[in-house]
């Protein structure tokens, strides 16, 4: 499906094999800013292969100029309310265009996340059409790591997450976000997030994307968890500490030692920030990452 507004012209497509070999080369350009995009087509394309339907409702976008280039892109397939699109960078008059497609064929929009500019003139422009307002209920920051520095040394190992492992990572995973809203000075529970499944757990286990610091009592203390590259990037999350266990060194030593197994594998990484959580943010600028754009977790609210 197209929609157009000048130069710019917007085609929506339900397929995310389609949407990668359209919009691949722009992925491929920018493989850190598209690192969210390009992971989850890349893993509803493995679901698809694997006999997994994907919901109806979601769709992905590439954004072409008046010559045909591609040069943005977005989606919308978070399965959690309130949906919120997730938009890359696209030229303005591109993020109001859809704003305007969206709200034209009355697809409800209360909630969107992104790169800026484009994320937040995609939200006030359908605050506008719709009379609400946009609040920014999460200023976010992407990191690349550059020369990893080495932290102090904490007491125990990184150990690979196995089968065993599952329970424990899904209720972790579950936790997460109301610790990071809590650390951040927010209500607990206030992030949309989405919910963990067991069959997700199992299989991010089973592709070695999870990893436990182990104590020197043999206790699973902290978790780090990573993407599977895509166009040669891998993107760490979530990173976990347990309340008890805090203030240890188990964030600094567990995420520098897996950022290196992803470089030694031949992957460069990246991984985000909240910008409200200072601990976070400290860390991971003491360990070399170094910031490469700002992102925004918006809400529209309505009047």
């Amino acid at each position: 499906m197209l929609a157009r507004m000048d130069a710019d012209v917007l085609e929506f497509m339900r397929d995310p094999g389609e949407f990668l070999a359209i919009a691949g080369d722009l992925l491929a350009e920018q493989p850190v800013v598209s690192t969210v995009v390009a992971t989850i087509a890349q893993r509803a394309l493995d679901e698809l292969a694997d006999g997994i339907a994907q919901p109806e409702e979601n769709w992905w976008l590439v954004v072409r100029d008046g010559a045909g280039a591609v040069t943005g892109a977005a989606m919308r397939t978070a399965p959690f309310e309130p949906r919120p699109l997730f938009v890359l960078p696209m030229p303005e008059p591109a993020a109001r265009l859809l704003a305007h497609e969206l709200h034209a064929r009355g697809e409800p929009v209360t909630a969107a996340n992104g790169a800026l500019p484009a994320a937040r003139v995609f939200a006030e422009e359908t605050a506008r059409l719709t009379g609400g307002s946009v609040v920014f209920a999460q200023h976010t920051r992407l990191f690349e790591l550059g020369e990893l520095v080495e932290p102090a040394p904490a007491a125990g190992g990184l150990r690979l997450a196995g089968p065993s492992d599952a329970e424990l990572a899904l209720e972790w995973f579950s936790l997460f976000m109301d610790e990071a809203d809590e650390q951040a000075g927010r209500p607990r529970g206030t992030s949309a997030r989405e919910v963990p499944r067991p069959e997700d757990m199992r299989r991010r286990i089973q592709q070695g994307s999870i990893w436990f610091w182990i104590d020197q009592a043999g206790e699973r203390v902290h978790l780090t968890a990573a993407n599977p590259p895509s166009f040669g990037v891998a993107r760490i999350g979530p990173v976990f500490t347990p309340k008890p266990q805090r203030g240890r060194g188990y964030a600094s030593a567990a995420v520098a030692e897996v950022s290196r197994l992803i470089r030694d594998g031949g992957s460069r990484v990246c991984l985000f920030t909240d910008q409200a959580n200072p601990t976070s943010n400290r860390i991971y600028q003491a360990l070399g990452y170094r910031p490469v754009v700002d992102m925004a977790n918006l809400v529209l609210t309505t009047v």
